[in-house]
């Protein structure tokens, strides 16, 4: 895996789909004319679905960073399943039009990755942490700090990408996976953090501050 992923304007996870859905609108336009429209939405879709800019990375050293962008829906304290203590947990919920891939919050090594299979309900019900299909990062900063961070697919995702591996080492900012069609990540942190997002807040992967690390 690369130090940094380069950051395309549009996601290569998206190039297949793009490609064929602007080949199918080419095709069909010249015989069907105007009843080609709903294929070029299709296409304008899949092209904003699957876009991915580039992203300032904060200069707070303390600061964990969002690693998706979607909609603040969970601030409390909960039972970190992956490491079985109590933590902090902040959960990113992303519709269809939010950018889909995801980016570490912290500077660290990972410890471990584990895949769970699971069922799809809506990524926004508080059930779907532990019962969904879910991908969770364990990552612990310079400092030995242990960071918890979870991808989990929704009704339509049906696809969770994640392209790191215990002993790899992530950067704030970078992009370690990709979750298709509308998902949630938890991210669960020491009960020292200080929040700094609230529930219903708009979150951007990594320009938004989630919170502070004591």
């Amino acid at each position: 895996m690369s130090a940094h992923y380069p950051h395309p304007l549009i996601a290569r996870e998206g190039w297949p789909f793009l490609f064929i859905s602007v080949a199918v609108s080419l095709a069909l336009t010249p015989a069907i004319g105007w009843w080609s429209a709903p294929l070029w939405l299709v296409a304008l879709f899949v092209l904003q679905f699957f876009r991915d800019p580039p992203r300032a990375v904060p200069a707070d050293a303390n600061a964990v960073l969002s690693p998706a962008d979607g909609r603040i829906v969970v601030v409390e304290k909960a039972l970190d399943p992956y490491r079985n203590q109590e933590a902090l947990k902040i959960s990113v919920f992303m519709n269809v039009f939010n950018v889909h891939s995801n980016r570490s919050p912290v500077d660290g090594t990972v410890e471990k990755v584990e895949y769970h299979a699971g069922s799809f309900l809506n990524a926004a019900l508080a059930k779907a942490s532990l019962e969904n299909e879910r991908n969770a990062v364990l990552l612990a900063t310079p400092d030995g700090t242990q960071i918890t961070f979870v991808q989990i697919a929704g009704l339509v995702a049906r696809r969770i990408l994640c392209y790191t591996r215990a002993g790899d080492r992530l950067a704030r900012g970078q992009r370690y996976g990709f979750i298709r069609f509308g998902s949630r990540v938890d991210v669960y942190l020491p009960l020292t953090a200080t929040p700094c997002v609230a529930i219903g807040d708009k979150v951007s992967a990594t320009c938004t501050i989630l919170a502070k690390l004591a």
